[in-house]
């Protein structure tokens, strides 16, 4: 039988989404890794890797991991942008929930957190929090300020009562499908828009704290993310509070 029928027959609980980009180095190690932690688990998950325009063998490795591994699905946008390829992510998931992670976190101690708390129906987003009270932020000191910083912009541009909006997220596909489906921007601050509009829209939201290392340098640059980040900014309170 196929890597293609086998895909097709697998009826997951769980979708795990995790973009990429330039990821050559670890990629590989980091979802042999996970798949191998993931067995613990007792519920049948998809894994898919959301390229975003890589210049590397990011795409080739994918590729690679998906005709090895029935779960692994992987798709390619052809361009850089993390928030469309994690929008495309969540709206062609196909498990009842939605966990988004980090190549460089894989975080499974999150999931399984966060899971206990969408099946006992407590809340239907769960955002994993590097600035929650219990949290460990362990990056450099100048990426915990630019969270802090733009945390900080959030609350002022478009009134975010939370703590965080980046990185490890898990929800009820059912509940915020339509709520991915109406954000209109892109990039670095889909993410942002995703849970603002969610919380607007009076989903029931919970912050558990969360461990970050990195596994590695981010593919970007903080300084060189400032300028796209201060326009994006810009559409995001359009978005949110002209166009609502």
């Amino acid at each position: 039988m196929s890597a293609d029928a086998d895909k097709a027959r697998i009826s997951p609980r769980v979708s795990i989404i995790i973009p990429i980009y330039n990821e050559e180095a670890i990629l590989h190690s980091a979802v042999v890794d996970l798949i191998d932690r993931l067995e613990e688990f007792d519920w049948p998950y998809e894994l898919v890797l959301a390229e975003n325009g890589s210049k590397d063998r990011t795409v080739e490795i994918a590729n690679e991991l998906a005709a090895r591994f029935p779960q692994v699905i992987s798709f390619s946008l052809g361009e850089p942008n993390y928030g469309k390829a994690l929008r495309k992510g969540m709206l062609e998931a196909r498990g009842e929930f939605v966990l988004c992670d980090e190549i460089d976190l894989c975080d499974t101690d999150f999931y399984r957190r966060a899971l206990a708390i969408l099946e006992t129906r407590s809340a239907d987003l769960v955002i994993g929090s590097k600035l929650l009270a219990g949290a460990s932020d362990e990056r450099p000191f100048v990426r915990h300020m630019g969270s802090l910083v733009l945390n900080g912009m959030l609350r002022v541009a478009v009134g975010f009562n939370g703590t965080d909006t980046h990185g490890l997220k898990a929800f009820r596909r059912a509940s915020l499908v339509d709520v991915a489906r109406s954000c209109l921007v892109d990039k670095d601050l889909f993410a942002s828009e995703f849970v603002i509009r969610a919380e607007r829209g009076g989903v029931r939201i919970q912050e558990i704290p969360v461990r970050v290392l990195e596994k590695r340098p981010p593919s970007i640059g903080l300084f060189k993310r400032v300028p796209t980040v201060l326009r994006h900014m810009a559409q995001l309170f359009i978005a949110i509070r002209i166009k609502g």
